[in-house]
Order: C-alpha cells, then structure tokens, then sequence
C-alpha cells in the first residue's frame, strides 16, 4: 500500500518550459488533461511519440500513417516532436479503452497496452475452435451469437453428461463441440485432433466457460475415458472463453491422448468422454 505525502510548490530544473511539473494529479483534472489528447480522427489518445503538423495539431500513430494531410487545418503533417505534450502524458493517468463496456481502471500510458490487451471488458471473440468466425461483442451477446450462427452445437443439462465423439477416425484436423449448461452457467466442451508434420495424430479435449477468467475460478472440471477395465481421466480449472483454448492445447494444458489410446475406449469410431462440471 502506497500513501500520498502532501507537497508544497515545487520546481524541475528539466521542466520543458511552459509546462508545470505535475505531481500526484487529481483525477479530475487528469481526465481533463486526458481531453487534450484525444485524437480528432478516431477519438482514441495520441500517446508518445508525439508528433504534431506545423500550426500545433495532434494525430494518434495509428491515423497518422493513413492521412496525407492534417485532419484540423488541412496543413502538412510534417514529423515534428511536441515534446512539451509527451511531459504531460507521462504524468497523466489514461482510461481504458475498454471504459464504455465497464471497465474503471486508469493508467499511465506506458501501461495501457499491456492492460488493455488482458482487460476483462474487452469484447468477446466467437468461442468456437477455427477461425472461420470473425464474431466479436459483449459476454451477453456471446450465447445469443452461438445459437442463431452455429446452431449445429448441441447443448446438453446438467452437471454430468456424456460428450459423445463421433466419427472420430475422420482424416486430417478435426474438430468437435459441444456446449454443456449448469450451475446456471454455460461450459463449451472441445474435442480438437490435430495432425502432426510426421502424420503422428493427437486428441486435445478441453471445458471453456462462457464468462470471465474470475468466474472460472469458480468451478472445476473432470474428464473421463472409460473403457474395458480402463480409466483415463484429467481435472483442471474450466478456461474462460477470453483466454481461449489455443494456449492450453499448445501447452498440453488439457486431456491428451493419440489415436491408439482413442481405439481403446472408441466404440466403432464413436468416442464418449465423460464431463463433469463442479463448484471449486
């Protein structure tokens, strides 16, 4: 825990002159100084290295590369350092993007990437194995999506059910998906085979919620193969959709087994696995 010293008027030999040293800015006034720094093209911030045209006018790096001119007074962009602006970004305190989805978090600029990157308010991506669907939005809209765009996923109730494999002798990269619902939760089930360079082929099976990485700590998750006086099983913490399950299986964070442990619990290519949900 860190506490705030009261200061009196205070000066910096190094202060670019015409800009105050600023310590311990209030918040107030922080998202005021904040305003200065919104780009007049996409209304995100123009964080250092600042450039500006030559009347004074500020573009964020990400529109900057796209205009051939100055968005406010139509002027040459040039390459010019505001030098006296980068002082102030770096003692004011920046929202997150993500603000406007919920999140409350404000943070110097140096740390904004790294925060918004892992943000628990950034949207969703389409939990579903591949690539193919490019849905991003809310955790709200993330049931709704799977039920009108992949209606094919089979949901399942209940907090013990059996995630039934079929055709699993299927050539090449495969996928299979299952969603689960409990807890008044909903678990998506994820078996992935995957070919290797030496055609050596790997099951990858996985439990991802529907929901944010602290609610994942909520539960557990068992995955069981049974067969002919056989048990193969794994336990873990569910994942949470905005991790992903690409991590985990690159890892081998997950249950892993090859196609001739597959035969020995597969019934005619059929594979059960299994899947029990519980409260950690």
């Amino acid at each position: 825990m860190s506490t705030n010293k009261r200061r009196g008027p205070s000066s910096s030999s190094c202060a670019v002159p015409g800009v105050p040293a600023l310590v311990n800015v209030p918040n107030a006034m922080s998202a005021d100084l904040a305003s200065l720094f919104e780009c007049p093209v996409c209304f995100d911030y123009v964080l250092p290295p600042i450039l500006q045209c030559q009347s004074g006018h500020l573009v964020c790096s990400s529109c900057r590369p796209k205009l051939s001119c100055c968005p406010t007074c139509r002027g040459p962009l040039g390459n010019i350092r505001n030098l006296a602006m980068e002082k102030v970004a770096s003692n004011v305190m920046f929202p997150c993007k993500h603000s406007n989805t919920g999140c409350t978090v404000t943070l110097v600029h140096t740390e904004k990437a790294e925060h918004e990157e892992a943000c628990e308010f950034r949207p969703y991506s389409c939990p579903c194995p591949g690539a193919s669907c490019k849905w991003q939005g809310g955790l709200d809209q993330v049931m709704p999506h799977l039920m009108m765009s992949h209606k094919s996923i089979t949901t399942l109730q209940g907090e013990d059910i059996v995630f039934l494999a079929t055709d699993i002798n299927l050539p090449g990269a495969v996928d299979w998906v299952m969603m689960q619902s409990c807890f008044n939760h909903h678990f998506m089930l994820v078996l992935e085979k995957q070919e290797k360079f030496d055609g050596h082929q790997q099951f990858f099976a996985i439990v991802q919620l529907i929901g944010s990485r602290k609610e994942a700590e909520s539960f557990a998750y068992r995955l069981e193969l049974n067969g002919h006086r056989r048990r193969l099983t794994w336990e873990a913490m569910p994942r949470s959709i905005h991790e992903g399950v690409s991590s985990a299986i690159m890892n081998s964070d997950c249950l892993v087994f090859d196609t001739s442990l597959a035969q020995l619990f597969a019934d005619n290519g059929n594979l059960g696995i299994n899947v029990t949900i519980s409260i950690a």
